[in-house]
């Protein structure tokens, strides 16, 4: 037995595959544990980190969790595939490829959206960006009291509090969530578009944002740029 152990890298078969499975030559280049982390990441419905995905496998096969992702990303990343997989929210989600968006659109086309409205999205747009940010100072840029509109979002769980400033009043500060990141494919805040690509997208809004408090960035349009004209699409 330890002899079969050290010819095959020292890996026991893998306890979640059945002996006779038709997908063996596959496990051979792949790995058992590769192989295990794609069923997670295609089963999970939010994204999981390294270690969730570590404690989900057998014990003996732990140790190999991350050298496991780091074969099954080179082999997504090569490979011609309709899925990909993708760093978001600090942890790793299995998407379809931007390339299919408009078939798999047409599957759930008579299905029910959330969608946000144009007051919701450039409330949003003044949390994420100005974060952390009372309710005033979101009135003082928009022109308007922003509370029914902070309500939906809570509610959405797109913004939460984040305690509250320290001067007259204490008002609630906010800041936006993890399932904002998720929903609009960011790993993190650190890739959201730019402030003057999200004006563009809003049109003729009067969203402005004091530039000395804000420094305009020139990354690329990134997947929350896609989302958030979606959204604006569909409310015309």
């Amino acid at each position: 037995m330890e002899e079969e152990r050290r010819e095959s890298g020292g890996h026991e078969e893998a306890p979640w595959l059945a002996p006779e499975d038709e997908f063996s030559r596959e496990r051979e280049t792949a790995g058992p544990v590769a192989l295990a982390l794609e069923a997670l990441l295609f089963a999970a419905d939010s994204p999981l980190s390294l270690d969730e995905m570590r404690q989900a496998l057998p014990e003996p096969d732990r140790g190999a969790a991350e050298a496991g992702l780091a074969r099954l990303l080179s082999r997504y990343a090569e490979e011609d595939r309709a899925l990909q997989i993708l760093a978001v929210a600090g942890g790793y989600r299995m998407t379809t490829r931007p390339a299919f968006d408009r078939v798999v659109r047409a599957l759930y086309r008579n299905r029910q959206r959330l969608r946000l409205g144009r007051a919701a999205l450039e409330t949003l747009a003044i949390v994420a960006y100005r974060q952390p940010i009372t309710s005033p100072e979101i009135a003082e840029i928009r022109g308007k009291d922003p509370s029914g509109v902070l309500r939906t979002l809570l509610e959405r769980s797109l913004v939460r509090t984040r305690g509250r400033k320290r001067v007259v009043g204490k008002p609630f500060l906010y800041g936006t969530t993890r399932e904002f990141l998720e929903q609009f494919g960011l790993n993190s805040l650190d890739d959201l578009p730019s402030l003057e690509e999200f004006q563009a997208m809003l049109g003729d809004s009067q969203l402005t944002l004091p530039a000395e408090e804000h420094e305009e960035g020139t990354a690329e349009p990134t997947a929350v740029a896609a989302g958030l004209e979606a959204e604006l699409a569909g409310e015309e």
